[in-house]
């Protein structure tokens, strides 16, 4: 262990390995060159050393030159003297050196990527083969002109742009091309031999996942095969595939190798095989009339091959990267980065039986409104690695939209783990900002078997018993909770909710009025709304205006009374010359801030004046929000309108919240007025309504008077309208025309006065 330390300390010095691996790697290299004579002289096919001192640099930075200086002395030593050996040292590092800074400078933080980076490839293509290549070769012009030293006896060639020159700097190319990451690579291993292991785990993962080893088998004995016909030697009974001919099928074979197997693969294929291809050259380049152009056209094969098989392989490669992440994307969410309802679907389907669980947290969203979105992702996330703790390998937590989580266990002992799981969700603390948070959390389960085909029902059905569960405090089973049922129900709710669009789309609504008419003779309308049905029936508001309210449709429902409402009133106006409406207003169009402007906007349409309209709103409901809707009800007084509090009394804190209403109407509910002639106690409290309702200047209506005992209690007690079926039923509106409301009203009165 301490000699591991210390080769780790000490193997990049430049007394390390940088100075004994070029003089162990150099030799061995070298017989990879290989060169072809020609009428000309000697010209070379293929060359590693320079690629060999570009990898050393690459790795070792400046450390690496006193290693290399050494292995050219020790190589070339016994061909030159000691002058001729110091410019052949120049005439490699100057390459080497300018190559290996201009990469360095270009690519600061990516000169030791491995290879394959379709980024780098262009900077590696010049830094590291076309530079270092051109900067060798003129340098060669330059010396071999002057003789300097002979190296005419392996790079013969001094006049420019003849074969002989293109020839060598092919070589040149192609030896940098491929042999960079060869060298690259030796050099690694013999850094860290464990790299080797890493290496072969990575060419794994660059397999298209869909090879098979049937395939593996084919390309081989298809490579193997054209390998050994190139290779043969060249005789009178030699067919086409014993020519060059053979090498240009090997093309089509590694672009194969290159688009399946990936780049790791095929770098270490296509190496040794180019290396073997140039050396047996001989073998498939017969010596006839026009050799040397031959020799330069397949010498620029060399170089195009291995450029398109490396460009392929990458490109493969980083195309195979690409889909890997778009496939992992598709099931993950982008925002809070968990597995989404399309990961959970997979995850059923790979099990035969599932215990799919439901996490419900309602109040998040108004956390969320308060501290902004960041909340709720950070806490989902600490949920999800909280739960995730519990779970198996094979289990999972799953993003929902909005504020719910979905995981996912294994069958056994489900019963038990998931009560564990409950009170480990209990125990679950949420610090934001130094603020310790912990809203109530529902939950819901059922047992699925594969395939789920209905999850986004199923989900729904869960969420339903999850509400349950915040009620009860604890795991809901949906098995045990009817489930048929509440898809029925949540089946009629989006029937109904479609329903009503078309209604607001086609006007199949009604509007009816019940009259209420006061002590002193005058007399106004409430307006009441039906749906008609399929067959033509009547629907009770009560049946579709939750459903309404639920899914937002009831502030457009209210404008589409409103505006029917004022367009009667302009059609009849000589008919009803003063005639006055009430219109119920929902608690979405009361908190809505322009709200005024509409109504002020279909006045002036239909020419109705703002004192005809009296708004009645619900005290329970439409005042939870007492700023929005005070400022809303406040602006339509002041255009002239008039404001009913309904079915006052039944809301919670109603005698306080009547010190800070401003209305003009008060109608008590009806629930009191029914028995105030049987129970005294609902007289006291009528009484004291009134009494109030006087101090603050407000007139009072009393709903449900259906008999003469209950007409007569109340007017005794000051009240100014009555409403109820004693008094008139609801009727169509148009029916309202043929109503003489006036008479009507002293006749019921004449006798009290």
């Amino acid at each position: 262990m301490k000699l591991s330390k210390t080769y780790i300390k000490h193997r990049d010095k430049w007394w390390g390995l940088p100075l004994f691996l070029p003089s162990l790697l150099l030799p061995v290299l070298s017989n990879a060159n290989t060169f072809a004579h020609i009428s000309s002289g000697t010209v070379v096919l293929f060359f590693l050393p320079l690629a060999l001192m570009i990898s050393l640099m690459l790795f070792f930075g400046w450390a690496a030159i006193p290693g290399m200086i050494v292995a050219l002395f020790w190589h070339k030593y016994q061909q030159a003297g000691l002058a001729d050996n110091v410019l052949i040292v120049i005439h490699f590092l100057l390459p080497v050196v300018v190559s290996w800074a201009g990469y360095r400078a270009f690519t600061p933080n990516r000169r030791n990527v491995s290879h394959g980076n379709v980024r780098l490839m262009s900077q590696r293509i010049f830094w590291q083969a076309v530079c270092p290549a051109t900067l060798f070769l003129a340098l060669y012009q330059l010396v071999a002109f002057f003789d300097i030293y002979h190296l005419r006896q392996n790079l013969n060639g001094v006049t420019l742009f003849t074969i002989n020159m293109l020839i060598n700097y092919q070589a040149l190319l192609v030896g940098n091309l491929i042999g960079v990451p060869l060298c690259y690579y030796i050099i690694r291993i013999l850094r860290h031999p464990l790299y080797i292991r890493a290496y072969f785990s990575q060419m794994r993962l660059q397999f298209d996942p869909k090879v098979t080893k049937r395939e593996i088998v084919v390309w081989t004995a298809i490579f193997i095969g054209l390998m050994v016909m190139l290779c043969m030697p060249l005789n009178h009974s030699s067919s086409i595939f014993g020519t060059n001919y053979t090498f240009s099928l090997l093309l089509p074979v590694m672009l194969w190798g290159a688009i399946r197997y990936g780049y790791r693969f095929m770098s270490l294929v296509w190496t040794p095989v180019l290396i073997t291809s140039i050396h047996f050259f001989h073998g498939y380049i017969p010596l006839f009339l026009g050799y040397e152009t031959q020799l330069a056209i397949t010498s620029s094969s060399y170089l195009v091959y291995s450029f398109i098989i490396v460009f392929i392989s990458i490109l493969a490669m980083q195309q195979r990267t690409i889909n890997r992440r778009a496939r992992m994307l598709a099931f993950l969410d982008p925002v809070v980065h968990l597995p989404n309802l399309r990961a959970l679907n997979r995850a059923l389907h790979r099990f035969p039986w599932s215990v799919l669980c439901f996490i419900r947290i309602p109040e998040l969203e108004l956390l969320g409104r308060n501290y902004g979105v960041m909340l709720r992702i950070q806490y989902k996330q600490q949920l999800a690695s909280w739960i995730g703790s519990q779970l198996m390998p094979d289990e999972g937590v799953y993003q929902m939209s909005g504020n719910d989580l979905v995981f996912r266990l294994n069958t056994e002992a489900y019963q038990s783990r998931i009560e564990d799981i409950d009170l480990h969700i209990k125990r679950f603390r949420f610090v934001w900002d130094g603020m310790p948070l912990q809203p109530q959390v529902g939950m819901s389960y059922c047992y699925v078997r594969s395939p789920v085909t209905h999850i986004y029902l199923l989900l729904g059905e869960l969420s339903t018993i999850a509400d349950l569960s915040l009620a009860t405090n604890h795991p809901e089973n949906l098995q045990k909770r009817v489930a048929m049922y509440l898809q029925q129900d949540l089946k009629d709710k989006v029937a109904l909710m479609n329903r009503l669009q078309l209604a607001l789309e086609q006007d199949q609504f009604c509007l009816m009025a019940q009259p209420i008419v006061g002590v002193r003779g005058d007399t106004y309308h409430e307006i009441l709304l039906r749906l008609i049905g399929a067959n033509g029936e009547m629907i009770n508001p009560n049946d579709f205006l939750p459903v309404a309210h639920e899914f937002g449709l009831s502030s457009r429902i209210d404008i589409w009374v409103l505006e029917n409402t004022l367009r009667f009133m302009a059609r009849h106006r000589e008919e009803m010359p003063a005639c006055r409406f009430a219109i119920n207003l929902s608690p979405s169009s009361v908190c809505r801030a322009h709200f005024h402007r509409e109504v002020q906007m279909l006045l002036a349409q239909y020419q109705v004046e703002a004192w005809q309209l009296i708004f009645e709103v619900t005290e329970s409901d439409s005042l939870a929000n007492v700023e929005q809707a005070n400022l809303t009800l406040a602006k339509l007084q002041k255009m002239g309108c008039r404001i009913a509090i309904d079915d006052f009394g039944t809301g919670y804190a109603s005698y306080a919240r009547l010190k800070s209403v401003d209305a003009d109407i008060l109608k008590i509910d009806g629930s009191f007025i029914r028995s105030i002639v049987s129970n005294s106690l609902d007289y006291q409290i009528v009484a004291s309504i009134c009494h109030l309702a006087r101090m603050k200047k407000m007139q009072v209506v009393a709903e449900y008077v259906e008999s003469e005992e209950i007409r007569t209690a109340v007017i005794s007690l000051g009240i100014d309208y009555l409403q109820g079926y004693l008094l008139g039923e609801p009727q169509l509106l148009e029916e309202t025309l043929k109503a003489q409301t006036a008479a009507k009203s002293t006749s019921l009165f004449s006798d009290d006065i």
